[in-house]
């Protein structure tokens, strides 16, 4: 058996016939059955191993090993050959389970000519006759499975005859696909109503070859791998980046030149983060979007905030002895939205129809683009100058400067309450009206959770929800010297000074070049419940030298307008 195995390739095995009770019969292993094999070990069986066994006992582990109940010894006079195709998966399973390595087993894990089995058993019983003068009787059991098989080769192929030229890149002779595959042994026919399609049946010992690529390779291998050209595509002229992608460089250009460290935060979400901040049940961070197979098992949700990331980053900076850190990132977050859900899988061995590409493209969440930073400890360092300052929410107002600076456009900062930042002390931005983030210093509840030094500040912008600038207009730079006023204004305590800023912007008209906020005034002189804020206002005209009359008119306008929207009074 074992030399023809090594002859035609099939495995077979002999069994002793007088010690077979009953009939053969094929089925699975049950739960704990054993069996003791012919190298004399007992194995324990698993329910998706195949035996071979009569009415008494095991006669062999299908496709593996046989059994000792009929093994061949010094005293048999009967065999009983058998020959069997077996399937490859299940034989390797047990293979690799019992470590149990044969060169029958390695066959059938590799697939034998399901064909050649009646001749393998013809070609062995003429040797036992010829070498040992045994006597071959003429009864053949030919089981082909229920309903019987009556062909072993695979299933035909269909594949266009220019498919080997087009893959390749090659001009094949004509009839080169027909005569190679032919040549494996293969028959190919033409397909009764295209002609260009060639229907491919491949010999029952290929039963690898199951798609037209499989076919295709056989032809380019026995056509010359070498002939193949080393070719490479031509690469399309370069367009650049795209505005996006140029603004996106610029923001973490300016953010870097401000002092900000880039890091790469981790996609998922920390576990129960949103319950530590204190959100609400309908806050729509909380709705996320789980991976079946994520990274780390107690973080299976994709991110719909950088924060929890940022945070993370920052408390194991300062846990290492860094105190004085200011973090960024740029990165993408997972917001899904009605309709996003998990979808069927798609087969592969087709294209998707429009309707499934269609569900897939709904059912994929949202992915903005967000920016985000976090800073604490000392924002300007000790030194001999003096003590250093402390980070507080107008560095975190400033990072939004930075980043509408690098943007191209105009921010607005208005107060807010907007876990987790503070709620005295936090500022949502806002670009053309629309909201897109929130800046300022954290909820003290949330920075002692995180074990944060106190006063930790923190930024977070939706960059796709900002306006994309294609050309940065340069501003008009006027030659004629600048007239420079203060303006000392008392209002409401509670009142925003940016609110104050945009009625003075409007008052003042085109002459005003730039306000800035240079002082904060509070005590018994401006009553209780005020303050006083004090502005520089620097004035210009484009086209000639600004008088101090002009200068002071424009001012007054502003104080005015200041006084119709905000009650604003002119602090004597």
């Amino acid at each position: 058996t074992n030399y023809v195995m090594l002859e035609l390739g099939h495995p077979m095995h002999a069994h002793d016939s007088g010690r077979i009770h009953g009939d053969f019969a094929v089925r699975f292993a049950r739960p704990g059955e054993t069996v003791v094999t012919l190298d004399d070990v007992e194995r324990k069986l698993d329910p998706g191993d195949v035996l071979i066994v009569d009415a008494a006992a095991t006669a062999a582990i299908g496709g593996v090993m046989g059994a000792g109940s009929t093994e061949i010894d010094g005293e048999s006079t009967d065999v009983l050959l058998e020959a069997a195709v077996w399937d490859p998966a299940a034989v390797s399973r047990t293979v690799r389970r019992l470590r149990l390595v044969s060169e029958a087993g390695r066959r059938y894990e590799r697939s034998v000519d399901p064909a050649i089995s009646v001749a393998a058993l013809d070609r062995c019983a003429a040797l036992l006759a010829d070498i040992a003068g045994g006597t071959v009787e003429p009864r053949l059991t030919d089981w082909r499975g229920d309903p019987p098989r009556s062909d072993w080769s695979p299933a035909a192929v269909r594949m266009r005859f220019d498919l080997p030229d087009r893959m390749a890149g090659v001009e094949y002779e004509p009839g080169a696909a027909v005569n190679r595959l032919t040549q494996i042994g293969a028959r190919v026919d033409e397909d009764g109503v295209d002609p260009a399609i060639l229907v491919v049946t491949p010999p029952s010992w290929r039963p690898d070859l199951v798609q037209p690529a499989d076919l295709v390779e056989e032809v380019l291998r026995l056509e010359s791998l070498d002939k193949i050209p080393s070719v490479l595509p031509t690469a399309p002229a370069g367009r650049g980046l795209t505005a996006a992608q140029k603004r996106r460089r610029a923001v973490g250009k300016s953010l870097a030149l401000g002092g900000y460290v880039e890091v790469l935060p981790t996609p998922f979400l920390p576990a129960g983060v949103f319950d530590q901040w204190g959100l609400p049940a309908d806050d729509p961070r909380r709705i996320t979007t789980a991976v079946l197979n994520p990274l780390e098992a107690d973080r299976p949700h994709l991110a719909t905030t950088l924060l929890p990331a940022l945070l993370e980053a920052l408390s194991r900076n300062v846990s290492r002895g860094f105190v004085d850190v200011a973090l960024f990132a740029i990165a993408q977050v997972v917001q899904p939205t009605e309709g996003t859900g998990a979808v069927q899988l798609i087969p592969t061995h087709r294209r998707p129809t429009d309707e499934e590409i269609a569900a897939l493209d709904a059912s994929l969440p949202h992915q903005p683009v967000h920016v985000g930073a976090v800073l604490t400890g000392l924002r300007e360092p000790r030194g001999p100058w003096g003590p250093g300052r402390p980070v507080e929410a107008a560095d975190a107002f400033e990072a939004v400067r930075v980043i509408a600076r690098a943007c191209g456009v105009d921010v607005r900062l208005r107060a807010a309450q907007y876990l987790p930042w503070h709620p005295g002390r936090c500022a949502e931005v806002l670009v053309d009206g629309r909201v897109v983030g929130h800046a300022g210093q954290l909820h003290p509840a949330v920075i002692e959770r995180a074990g944060l030094p106190k006063g930790t500040c923190a930024v977070e912008l939706n960059l796709d929800a900002v306006p994309v600038t294609e050309v940065l207009r340069a501003p008009r730079v006027s030659p004629f010297p600048a007239v420079f006023q203060d303006l000392s204004l008392v209002v409401a305590a509670d009142m925003a000074a940016q609110t104050v800023i945009d009625a003075v912007r409007a008052g003042a008209g085109e002459l005003l070049e730039d306000v800035a906020l240079f002082d904060v005034y509070t005590g018994p002189q401006i009553g209780e419940d005020r303050k006083s804020l004090t502005l520089a206002l620097r004035f210009r005209a484009p086209d000639r030298t600004l008088t101090e009359d002009e200068a002071s008119a424009a001012r007054d306008a502003a104080a005015t307008v200041a006084a119709e929207r905000v009650g604003a009074v002119l602090r004597a």
